[in-house]
């Protein structure tokens, strides 16, 4: 399967959905991280093109820890805005990874750029099959609309999951994909009081606690007509990595 996850800012993915995303790469599915903005308003003493750069080259490094694909859609930090050409670039990078599934922001996140790319990704994935919608790339041909689950929020607030992921056996890689967003230790611990590791253990044996398992991630399916679905192709936590998907299984399974 083609897996696409949408974060708002470098570091969103691997700090909200990375042990998930570490169990589907290990299972040998095809992962894509489609970064909205550029970070360049992450850093208290660097210039925004500056750290924009940097946060680029940390995003790749994330993503290569488990050979994800990067799609960079460059919009500037703090300054995502649902228009037609935000809207023809996430299509674009719908077409480009033509997921089966993907995972972006609560559209209730503490982060207006959490927010509104949650909300186009909810909204617009299904367009990346529309002819008449033209990017650079030619429409999907999936019969099937891809499943979106949102991530959790920072700390949990104001969410509430309807399903978790046991990545007790990926956090290790979860870190590693985190500590290459060196640049964020500082910039966090200026604007939230945390460096951040706050945001990795602590989460996780929170979810983990509510799931029954040791570490857990959260996840909310977006339900809607046209994306309805029995079963949810999640991984899990183990070496053998995610279920067949359906066409696959047999009538026993």
């Amino acid at each position: 399967m083609n897996i696409l996850f949408v974060g708002a800012h470098p570091d969103d993915i691997e700090i909200y959905a990375g042990g998930t995303a570490a169990l589907y790469a290990r299972a040998g599915h095809k992962v894509f991280f489609c970064v909205a903005t550029n970070g360049n308003a992450g850093s208290s003493t660097l210039p925004p093109d500056e750290i924009a750069a940097i946060r680029r080259g940390e995003a790749q490094r994330g993503a290569d820890v488990i050979g994800a694909e990067l799609i960079w859609l460059d919009f500037e930090d703090e300054f995502l805005f649902d228009t037609r050409e935000t809207r023809l670039a996430f299509i674009e990078a719908f077409r480009q990874a033509d997921p089966d599934v993907a995972f972006c922001h609560s559209r209730q996140d503490y982060n207006p750029d959490h927010s509104i790319s949650g909300m186009i990704v909810d909204e617009c994935v299904h367009m990346a099959g529309i002819p008449n919608i033209r990017t650079a790339s030619a429409p999907t041909a999936k019969e099937k609309i891809p499943h979106v689950y949102f991530m959790d929020t920072p700390a949990g607030v104001g969410f509430e999951p309807e399903i978790y992921v046991d990545i007790t056996t990926s956090l290790d890689t979860k870190v590693k994909m985190v500590k290459a967003h060196e640049s964020q230790d500082g910039w966090m611990k200026d604007i939230f009081g945390y460096e951040l590791e706050a945001f990795l253990e602590v989460p996780a044996r929170f979810r983990g606690l509510q799931a029954g398992c040791p570490m857990a991630e959260a996840f909310r399916p977006s339900y809607r007509w046209g994306r309805m679905f029995l079963e949810h192709d999640l991984p899990v936590s183990q070496k053998s990595g995610i279920p067949a998907p359906r066409e696959q299984r047999s009538d026993n399974s």
